[in-house]
């Protein structure tokens, strides 16, 4: 039997971009698993602030080419990829010009939120799921960090539930303080359905605000973690309320509880209901 096969999600991973304290959990907590022997994959959006020369990125030709349908509309998917040599992982770059291209990640100059972040949320988790499955590799364990992945246990849940790749994948969602206050796009919820998948299945999501990606990634998702002692109160009460497993929060860093956490969740029968 081969080693446990385990796929992080993530908008910032240090040394990459450095917004929150994901950064940093992102970097320490992908490594502390390899050594504990697990199989290790990292994907990201390839944000233009981000030095592509510094950090070495390449474009990966065959997993690049793909396009990804947001509102009847082709956006090119290019993967770009890099090493983190102390750890022996490498990091996958999402990018499209369109969308990444940017001086900043989730707002302009004046810190004025992005109108089309919908939009780019909708790219990066599509975008995440079928780079996988063009990679052939079939994870054991997804866990997703912060809200630009929210809407990947949906779409697991939903349009990928019976696909070889993930059909047998157990989805944690890591949940932090609110980074924004900022609401998406009205059109949001329309825009991020996708096959097999109608309004219900995003009413969760449809207000828009973090505390509402954060509720729709609750519910479709088979763990959730704790990443924060800052938890917002309605999401703690919806956490709570989703009775699902959870991981509370612990300012420790040896990642022991995290590897606990895994192997109950891979090994928990129960079929969780969305």
């Amino acid at each position: 039997m081969g080693k446990s096969k385990l796929l992080f999600i993530t908008h910032e991973m240090s040394p990459f971009l450095e917004l929150t304290k994901i950064a940093e959990i992102t970097r320490q907590l992908p490594q502390a698993m390899q050594e504990k022997g697990y199989e290790i994959r990292i994907l990201m959006p390839r944000f233009g602030n981000i030095n592509e020369r510094r950090n070495r990125l390449h474009e990966v030709i065959r997993l690049s080419g793909m396009n990804i349908i947001i509102n009847d509309n082709d956006n090119p998917l290019i993967i770009k990829v890099a090493s983190i040599p102390a750890a022996r992982m490498q990091v996958y770059f999402l990018d499209n010009e369109e969308y990444f291209q940017r001086k900043h990640v989730f707002g302009d100059k004046d810190g004025k939120f992005y109108a089309d972040n919908d939009e780019r949320m909708i790219f990066f988790c599509k975008g995440a799921l079928e780079t996988v499955k063009k990679l052939g590799w079939a994870p054991d364990i997804i866990h997703c960090h912060g809200w630009m992945s929210s809407l990947v246990p949906a779409y697991l849940k939903t349009t990928y539930k019976d696909d070889p790749t993930f059909k047998n994948s157990k989805i944690i969602y890591s949940i932090y303080e609110n980074d924004f206050k900022e609401k998406m796009n009205g059109e949001f919820t329309r825009k991020a359905i996708m096959s097999n998948m109608t309004e219900q299945h995003v009413e969760a999501y449809k207000e828009g605000t973090n505390s509402a990606l954060y509720a729709g990634a609750i519910q479709y998702s088979d763990g959730i973690v704790l990443g924060s002692e800052n938890v917002a109160a309605d999401v703690l009460n919806n956490v709570k309320n989703s009775n699902k497993s959870v991981l509370e929060f612990d300012s420790t860093a040896d990642f022991e509880n995290y590897y606990n956490f895994y192997d109950e969740i891979t090994n928990d029968e129960l079929v969780h209901v969305a």
